[in-house]
């Protein structure tokens, strides 16, 4: 999780995202006295547990003999994007399987204590899921048009579906591996799971992600957009009411057209004349340098056919060897771009978009960084750049989740290709129906 930084008078740090590690050190260093104080998120725990879907006297397709399905070995330790861009498609897969998906928390550590330390403050080390996003996957109920049995929790699911109940599905003879479409993927464990229609409680093994990083990180992913494009799980996408009520609650900085429209997950973009712009900073400078060796191209879903801008860096050598330095340059610019690169690219935003007068920066940059691109912004005759939100202490956790919802709505948004954040974003701007050409990249 990448954090941004955050208003003195709040006592929190909002977050970008992709390291949770990360996230306190824009407050330490703009000065802040102390980082937020930790929270248990005692309340949406108990959102959670309420659902009326956790109830063993339900009739099918709910209750003592529903169809369920938990991934046991997901993703965990790693930032909010990764995370969430696997729980899209394992939910995805459970609605194409007509089977009740089992959510789980945000899980940062298996400590055994509530807590976990950085950078000399405590943070918790489990984040329910509830707390940065709604709809499907995390519980909500799907639409009358498309009937499927409702998301219960991990909790839950010990108790509907005791270890003696339990059908363990490995994932021998999965097709995995760079050449695989991700629709061919998607069918295969479909097929599979309707030959265990007898079971009611089917648990995923597998030794390695289901759906990994050559699917994420390659144009091997645009084969299921189709199908996500038309899933309840993104048509039905929100952000949590915690992350809309974060949002609503810096609607005058913001200034939308329609303050209702803020916390409206089926609003399209009503953020005129804000462009967002991603703009990963701290461990960036080193993975950078990294991707330009590796000859690596944007992620999946930021190589869709109809965006405006292309990846298209100069003939490398073979992958591996030092890039020359054209190639690590034309990857810097992209990547880890300079102020100077950033207010061009800016510039050339504008030029196609002459509405825009304003930026928003999800950022996790230094103080000093962030000052430096304000004032030249404001010299290439931008009204105001945003690097502060107000946030209170139970925001603060889920700060790159509203980082997000603001770039989701925003009439603009440039990304950096190479994160998930940026392709998370790009993703739930199509899905909500944004045009293609609102979507840029560094």
């Amino acid at each position: 999780m990448e954090p941004r930084q955050v208003d003195s008078s709040s006592s929190t740090a909002a977050t970008a995202a992709v390291r949770p590690e990360d996230m306190f050190d824009a407050k330490i260093r703009a000065g802040a006295r102390k980082p937020p104080d930790p929270v248990d998120y005692s309340e949406i725990r108990a959102y959670e547990r309420a659902l009326p879907q956790h109830n063993l006297s339900l009739p099918y397709p709910g209750g003592q003999n529903g169809h369920y399905l938990r991934f046991t070995d997901r993703l965990w330790g790693h930032g909010l994007n990764n995370i969430l861009q696997e729980v899209i498609l394992h939910s995805h897969l459970a609605y194409a399987a007509n089977r009740s998906y089992v959510f789980e928390d945000y899980e940062w550590s298996r400590t055994p204590a509530p807590w976990t330390i950085y950078d000399l403050a405590l943070r918790p080390k489990r984040i329910p899921l509830n707390a940065f996003i709604a709809g499907p996957t995390a519980g909500a109920p799907y639409s009358a048009t498309a009937a499927a049995p409702r998301a219960i929790s991990a909790e839950w699911w010990d108790v509907v579906c005791p270890s003696s109940r339990r059908h363990t599905l490995t994932s021998e003879g999965a097709p995995h591996g760079p050449e695989i479409e991700g629709a061919v993927i998607m069918e295969w464990w479909v097929k599979k799971l309707g030959e265990y229609e007898q079971y009611s409680c089917v648990e995923i093994t597998s030794p390695l992600p289901i759906f990994d990083k050559y699917l994420f990180g390659t144009a091997n992913m645009l084969s299921l957009w189709p199908q996500l494009a038309a899933s309840p799980i993104l048509t039905a996408y929100s952000w949590s009411p915690l992350v809309h009520s974060a949002v609503t609650r810096n609607f005058a900085l913001l200034r939308p057209t329609d303050p209702a429209q803020l916390s409206d997950h089926a609003a399209p973009a009503s953020l005129t004349g804000l462009v967002a712009i991603h703009l990963r900073r701290g461990d960036y400078s080193r993975h950078c340098p990294h991707l330009a060796r590796w000859g690596a191209s944007y992620m999946g879903l930021n190589q869709f056919p109809a965006l405006p801008d292309r990846f298209a860096p100069p003939p490398a050598a073979t992958p591996g060897d030092t890039p020359s330095a054209e190639t690590a340059a034309y990857y810097r610019a992209h990547c880890y771009p300079s102020v100077a690169q950033i207010v061009a690219r800016l510039h050339a935003v504008r030029e196609a978009h002459p509405s825009l007068t304003r930026v928003y920066a999800l950022s996790n940059g230094w103080p000093r960084f962030l000052g430096e691109l304000r004032a030249a912004l404001a010299a290439d005759g931008w009204a105001d750049t945003i690097t502060r939100v107000h946030l209170d202490a139970e925001q603060a956790y889920v700060g790159m989740a509203v980082d997000m919802a603001v770039a989701e709505k925003a009439e603009v948004f440039v990304g950096n290709g190479f994160s998930s954040l940026s392709a998370n974003v790009v993703m739930l701007r199509m899905a909500k129906g944004a045009d293609p050409r609102t979507n840029h990249f560094l």
